[in-house]
This record gives C-alpha cells, structure tokens and sequence, in this order.
C-alpha cells in the first residue's frame, strides 16, 4: 500500500493529469520527407503540438502547487533550468521522452548504498536514504514518471518552507552552485511576471525595415586588448538605429566595458546570455533586473568601446551582438548568425501574410 501523501489514481485531478500525459506520449511525429505543400501543415501541428505540451506542463505544475502549496512558477522555473542542463550535458543526463526536464541519478534516487540501482520500492529507497517518492499513488517511486518527479523534486524544495528566502536557501542546499540559484530565480521572476510558459518567441535585434547588413563573423581574429576571437556577429547600421530585444528575458548587465562601450545583457529562459554592444546609448526605462520582451527597444546603434567610459568612432557604427551558453559552470560564446538569419526570416514572413491579410 502506497504511504504517497498525494491523492490517488482514482482521484479526477490525478486522473486529469495523467490523460494529459498519455495524450502527449501518444502524439504522432512528424512526418520528415514531408513533400513542399506539407509543410505549412507540418508546421501547424508542431505549433499545435507545442501549445499542447506547454499546456499540459501547466497542468502538472498547478496539480502539484496545490498538492505542496509550492508555488507552480518555482516548480516551472526548477524544471526548465534542470531542462538547459540536459541540453547543455545531453549524453549524461539523458532521459525517456517525458513532459519534465528534472533528473535524478540513481544513486540518489535509490539510494548509494542500494544494492539495486533500479529500485522503485518506496520503502527500501527510503531505507538506504534515497530522495524518490511515489508522487502519482501507483505504489512506486519511478524515476521516469512525471507525477513522481515533481513530488520529489517538491519535497526538496519545501522542507526548508515557503518563503522566498526559504526558496534560496532550499535551491542551495540541493544545487550547491550560486549560478543555478541566481537562474533558478531569474526564471521564476519571468514565469510569475509573465504569467505562461510560452515565453520562447524571438525578434530580429534591428528593425527589418532599416538600412542594415551583416554576415557571419563569429571566430575572426581580434586585436584590440590582445589577440582573441570575435564572439558574435556585427551588424552595421547608422547611428540610432533601435537595438530591439531578441527574446523574453531579464537584464543581468547594463553598463560600460572597455571591449564593449556601452552594452547590456540579457537572460532568457534557454539559459542563453544575449549581449548587445557599442550601443550609443540606453532607453531611459530599462535598468538592471527589468523583464523585457521580443522587440522592444533597449537601447541605439552606436560605436562606443576600445577605451575607457565614453570613447566613441573607433570603428564604423553597428552593432556587436553575441549569445552565450551556460552549462552550469561557465559560460561559452557560439555563433548566432544562424539564429539571426532565421529571425530576420520569420519577422519578414510574418509582415508579408499581414500585409496579404487573412485568406478568404
């Protein structure tokens, strides 16, 4: 008999939740030698099937926020940071298809000393101080079940309490690492603020509508400062160009750097730092620990940087506009021409069906 604190299955919110979950399991893929008229449809259902999902993940944090009182946007923000880590460190923390990014090893999940690493056996985990819990009320501590997941992770979680510093020192406790703590709340303060989990649309940092060019220069040589290498791309533009968000996220930076002039940095939910530079200047409403949004503006092309505050036309005006990973412990630059030639395509698709109007 289940010791599980949670309703069980013949509870109608459980069995909600868990219907969701198959229904996900059971979504069809899409097909990938989709002749040209297929397309638009294939891209419907993934749209669809997105909306789907992230509904359906919603559904699972509010069932698991009423269960533990915790609220749903610190339970998202923990499963989509555990969600980067497995895209940052795929081979080793790979996983079923399931709806939650949250891993647990197996030793601690089961426990170390667990002579069966597998165990799903609440009590003999609980006997060699394993953390698994059986969360959906099925008798078993599954380290793939969603419903489990989430209890445990939520149990992490509450026992230091509710408040918000209860909630740092909790996430301490469990990561031992100051940079998930700071991304872990990051997150929770976009999910709150935001209200939803659909917050991974993008925007082209330049208005399509300007006098622009750029091409790929991520990787050429620097000499400024010492040698080096270029760790974004340059867009050029005139002077007061808007320099435009390119996603959901929250300031980290704003400021001068020798290298960069005026420039600031955002986090999104990917865990992706996106740095703007040589901006001539700011929007006076945007500071440090501001939430903003695809588009709009943060500040205007310029050509400050190599010097100290205030140097200005070293160089002809653009933009330097870079992307960075974080794995957890540090962060490392990759090319974002790719991403960037993929939002300048979508924004100008996006204008011409507008200007077309709906199909009749």
């Amino acid at each position: 008999m289940s010791t599980s604190p949670l309703p069980r299955r013949n509870n109608p919110i459980v069995r909600t939740v868990l219907a969701l979950l198959v229904c996900l399991i059971s979504l069809p893929a899409a097909s990938v030698g989709a002749v040209p008229s297929q397309h638009a449809q294939a891209g419907d259902k993934q749209s669809a099937g997105k909306k789907s999902m992230l509904e359906e993940r919603r559904a699972l944090y509010d069932h698991m926020a009423a269960v533990t009182h915790i609220p749903w946007y610190r339970l998202a923000a923990i499963d989509q940071y555990e969600r980067t880590m497995t895209t940052a460190h795929p081979k080793d923390r790979r996983h079923s298809q399931r709806l939650t990014g949250i891993v647990f090893s197996e030793a601690v999940w089961a426990g170390a000393l667990n002579p069966d690493p597998a165990d799903q056996s609440p009590r003999s985990i609980a006997l060699f101080s394993g953390v698994g819990l059986d969360g959906s009320g099925d008798g078993l501590a599954d380290r793939e079940n969603d419903l489990d997941l989430m209890y445990t992770m939520s149990r992490q979680i509450i026992r230091f309490g509710l408040r918000e510093e209860d909630f740092h020192q909790a996430l301490w406790s469990y990561y031992h690492n100051s940079r998930a703590v700071q991304r872990i709340q990051q997150f929770a303060r976009m999910y709150q603020s935001f209200d939803t989990l659909d917050l991974h649309a993008h925007a082209f940092p330049l208005p399509v509508s300007s006098d622009y060019s750029y091409r790929s220069t991520w990787g050429s040589g620097r000499s400024w400062g010492g040698y080096r290498i270029h760790e974004g791309t340059d867009l050029f533009a005139r002077y007061g160009v808007p320099v435009r968000s390119t996603c959901f996220g929250i300031v980290e930076v704003k400021g001068w750097n020798p290298f960069g002039g005026w420039r600031i940095g955002i986090r999104d939910l990917d865990n992706h730092y996106h740095y703007y530079a040589h901006l001539s200047g700011y929007d006076k409403s945007i500071s440090t620990g501001d939430l903003v949004k695809p588009g709009q503006t943060l500040g205007w092309v310029g050509s400050s940087g190599y010097g100290k505050p205030g140097t200005q036309g070293k160089f002809p005006p653009h933009l330097h506009y870079g992307i960075y990973r974080d794995n957890g412990l540090t962060e490392w630059s990759f090319d974002p021409y790719p991403l960037l030639h993929q939002w300048e395509n979508a924004e100008r698709t996006a204008i011409r069906s507008k200007k077309k109007g709906p199909r009749t």
